[in-house]
């Protein structure tokens, strides 16, 4: 059995070493214990600007389990965690950061799940030591994503999982170009084991994800999976219809009654201002949508590589995700291919 470890990395030269190191300690008993388990590390260099590329050729001419893509230059995690399923050819996949707050000594863990019949294993992190504002901000992100997308997305479970080989292909087989990956694994379904780890600290550089990044983030899981936001703005312009009827009905009838009043300026101004701002709310939901639809119909390729050991890929598996695979051959040929250690 051949186990892929996936790994994106952006910027980070300090760790990667270090990282590579520890979890070849904590996977060593595992091959030792079942000769017939075998990995291979499969790193996507997301267009890093300090060294990482350069210490990830040095580790795959030291060990030849390692793989590894380098992108042309920076197009997110969520395509590099794509790419490094596309390259992985394990039986099972584990995704995981290379700055160890993903603990490595739980991958054997993971590992045995998998052998009890779970095509995906979840490690979902506890909020221990995060501030109190980060915690309630995200459980109520959760209650509210979780009233309005198809799926369900849980507190604390992040890419940091497990997945069989047909749960790869299912997650391949779905080629949107804005990704959403909580979302895709949740929407694949499968046999799912889920356990806790605490959270650990980042041990060397800077979170990569600041606040405009988690709130874009937030909003991509509000929209990706589902549409109730458009027909949300549907419900309330037809209640806003409905007040504004019975406001006409409540205006003539008092002006036929006690005759025509001088007009209210400053209860229209208001309502003029109010409606505008609604209107602009909502046409700023219609215009994300719409927005969506313009990068799918554009059909780009979601990276391109720069540099691979890996050769032209992996050949596709008789799956679903076979014709996309193929489909992607189209960028490849601008790669730089390096010799295999």
């Amino acid at each position: 059995m051949l186990i892929s470890l996936v790994v994106p990395c952006f910027n980070e030269a300090e760790i990667v070493r270090r990282f590579h190191a520890h979890v070849s300690r904590e996977i060593a008993p595992l091959a030792l214990s079942d000769p017939a388990t075998e990995f291979e590390f499969v790193y996507v260099d997301d267009g890093s600007r300090d060294a990482t590329l350069d210490h990830l050729r040095s580790l795959a001419t030291a060990d030849p389990r390692v793989r590894y893509v380098s992108f042309s230059r920076n197009f997110g995690k969520e395509a590099a965690m794509l790419a490094g399923l596309r390259h992985a050819t394990g039986d099972a996949v584990v995704i995981m950061d290379a700055d160890l707050q993903h603990p490595p000594e739980l991958v054997a863990r993971m590992v045995d799940l998998h052998h009890r019949g779970h095509d995906q294993v979840v490690a979902r992190r506890t909020r221990a030591g995060d501030r109190v504002t980060r915690t309630l901000t995200a459980r109520a992100y959760y209650r509210l994503v979780n009233r309005l997308v198809d799926v369900e997305l849980v507190d604390g479970v992040g890419d940091f999982r497990l997945l069989s080989r047909r749960a790869v292909d299912a997650v391949l087989s779905l080629t949107e170009y804005n990704r959403f990956s909580k979302g895709i694994f949740a929407w694949i379904g499968f046999p799912t084991a889920t356990f806790e780890y605490e959270n650990a600290v980042r041990e060397q550089g800077d979170s990569k994800w600041t606040f405009g990044k988690l709130l874009n983030y937030g909003l991509d899981g509000v929209i990706s999976f589902n549409n109730k936001p458009l027909r949300a703005a549907l419900y309330f312009g037809l209640f806003l219809l409905a007040i504004a009827a019975a406001y006409t009905a409540w205006i003539v009838g008092d002006a036929l009654v006690n005759g025509v009043e001088t007009p209210g300026y400053v209860t229209l101004l208001v309502a003029v201002t109010a409606l505008s701002g609604v209107q602009m709310v909502l046409l700023g939901v219609v215009g994300e949508y719409v927005g969506r639809i313009y990068y799918e119909a554009k059909r780009r390729p979601h990276f391109l590589i720069g540099e691979t050991n890996t050769g032209p890929g992996p050949a596709p598996r008789p799956t679903a995700a076979a014709s996309q695979l193929m489909n992607d051959s189209l960028v490849e040929p601008v790669a730089r291919t390096t010799p295999a250690a």
